[in-house]
């Protein structure tokens, strides 16, 4: 019973094994390449990405008796000492066992003695990020000061718990998650070493389940080799991870295309009796969405691992607005599925959101603008409010102290309110509206489109701005303002000092009201 996990077997060997992550293989292989390896390596990632891997290799690199176009040779004493785990000069520390102080140090203690048999002593520190504030402390003098004999090279999934001191003295390598076609090749291709049957369906659901993670993925498939009896197939890995079938899934989107309510319920409840993870099936429609959108913008990008006569079907059923609508609303609610009741009631209500903000059909809609195209004169209230407007237009003047009343319904924002505060308005009527501008307020041209613009969606009219440059003496609305804020503020003093309770405090306890103080609500 010598049996060994795949994800032990497959483990890579050397740089070129390694899947997923030829950003951090490239720079090493250059790094050897010139010469010129840095005394302290920072490997960061989420689990199973290959962080302990990379750094097993490149300790073989830099010691390999052998090189192979930079990459360890695997057959020379020290790639297979260090392979069968008896590389002297390689030590590997698991810091979530070894957090204190004393652990550091003890394993530094040997630091300033020469390799016994490699170029380089090599330090190999897993999950960093839990060693102690005086452990890390016992480690930054090393880092600093590093003999040239020594290399580190440290890992973690929590880079934010690390000192910045020791951040600062490592070359650090941010290890990405793995995409599922990767995931789904590296499995192919062992399986196809291992000569076991396997369905190219199942080894999608589970380089899915995977969530990134290659170790997640072969230990994944260990389960479904056992559970499948020697052989991988997608029913059996359906049942094993607890996914529901496809079909379903499909009848659900059809239902929800044809905007069928009780289509929709009628096939959750039907596939609830399955303890299916609601999770799950809210994942896979998204995927469809996804994959729907795509086709929809650009057509030749056809999946041909997805059910193509569905996605032909929905796309032509559901317009690029709904999908993207339906996305953003799976989404949302694939975030909040865990805050609902039961997942059932959390996956219909999202499914009934979906239904419930769907916008009119395009049939709808042509029947609308038909319907707006066979009316030949425009209705009498509509005519009402266009002669009513070009008449206030028309009729706008200094006088009536318009021009601040259009700025705060334009909603101007910076430098363009400012300039109209400070203009005043001489005519507006449906072509031009002429502004009377001191010269010391007048901004550059990127400020007056901004007002012309403003203008017209206000008016809804293509009115052209005029700025007349000279002093003036009418109030501008600024100056309103300021005047309008000074009333304010007089008659809450005067409030203030008239009010008869304030009148008892002065005189009773000798009070006064601080200069200052008073402001209007």
């Amino acid at each position: 019973m010598n049996y060994q996990v795949l994800a032990r077997k497959w483990r890579p060997h050397n740089f070129t094994e390694v899947v997923g992550q030829d950003h951090v293989v490239k720079s090493l292989i250059n790094g050897l390449l010139h010469n010129r390896l840095h005394h302290a390596y920072l490997f960061t990632g989420t689990r199973g990405v290959g962080k302990t891997t990379i750094a097993r290799i490149l300790a073989k690199a830099i010691n390999c008796e052998n090189l192979q176009d930079f990459n360890p040779c695997g057959v020379c004493n020290i790639c297979r000492a260090i392979d069968e785990g008896r590389f002297l000069d390689l030590i590997e520390v698991d810091a979530a066992s070894r957090t204190k102080v004393e652990d550091t140090r003890d394993l530094l203690d040997n630091v300033q003695y020469a390799p016994s048999y490699g170029r380089y002593k090599v330090y190999i520190i897993d999950e960093v990020h839990m060693l102690s504030g005086h452990s890390f402390n016992a480690l930054l003098k090393t880092l600093e000061e590093p003999p040239p004999h020594v290399k580190f090279l440290l890992a973690t999934t929590d880079p934010h718990k690390i000192p910045v001191t020791v951040l600062s003295r490592c070359l650090q390598f941010n290890l990405k998650r793995l995409l599922p076609a990767q995931i789904l090749f590296q499995m192919e291709f062992i399986l196809q070493k291992e000569s076991i049957n396997f369905e190219k369906t199942a080894l999608k659901l589970l380089s899915r389940a995977a969530d990134g993670s290659m170790r997640d993925a072969l230990s994944l498939l260990d389960q479904a080799i056992v559970y499948g009896n020697g052989s991988v197939s997608e029913e059996e890995v359906r049942a094993m991870l607890g996914t529901v079938a496809q079909q379903p899934v499909d009848e659900i989107l059809i239902a929800l295309a044809q905007n069928d309510a009780s289509a929709v319920l009628n096939k959750i409840n039907e596939i609830a009796n399955l303890t299916p993870d609601f999770n799950d099936v809210l994942n896979q429609i998204l995927q469809i969405f996804h994959r729907v959108a795509l086709i929809q913008q650009v057509p030749i990008a056809i999946d041909h691992d997805f059910n193509n006569d569905l996605i032909t079907t929905l796309s032509c059923q559901l317009s690029p607005e709904d999908v993207q609508l339906f996305y953003q609303i799976g989404l949302v609610g694939q975030r909040d599925l865990s805050l609902a009741p039961d997942l059932q009631s959390g996956f219909e209500m999202v499914m009934l959101r979906m239904l419930t903000f769907k916008p009119l059909s395009s049939s709808q809609s042509t029947v609308t603008i038909n319907t707006t195209k066979q009316t030949t004169s425009t209705p009498p209230a509509i005519k009402k409010n266009l002669i009513e407007t070009k008449q206030m237009l028309s009729n706008l003047n200094i006088a009536k102290n318009d021009w601040l009343s259009m700025i705060i319904e334009m909603k101007l924002t910076g430098a363009t309110k400012e300039f109209a505060n400070n203009c005043v308005l001489e005519n507006i009527d449906e072509k031009t509206c002429t502004l009377i501008a001191d010269p010391d307020y007048i901004k550059g041209s990127r400020t007056l489109d901004i007002l012309e613009t403003a203008l017209q969606n206000f008016c809804d009219a293509p009115i052209k701005l005029i700025i007349k440059s000279t002093k003036t003496a009418l109030e501008t609305p600024a100056i309103q303002l300021i005047k309008e804020q000074e009333d304010k503020q007089q008659n809450s003093i005067k409030a203030i000092n008239s009010d008869p309770n304030i009148q008892a405090l002065k005189d009773h306890f000798n009070a006064r009201v601080l200069p200052g103080t008073i402001k209007p609500l």
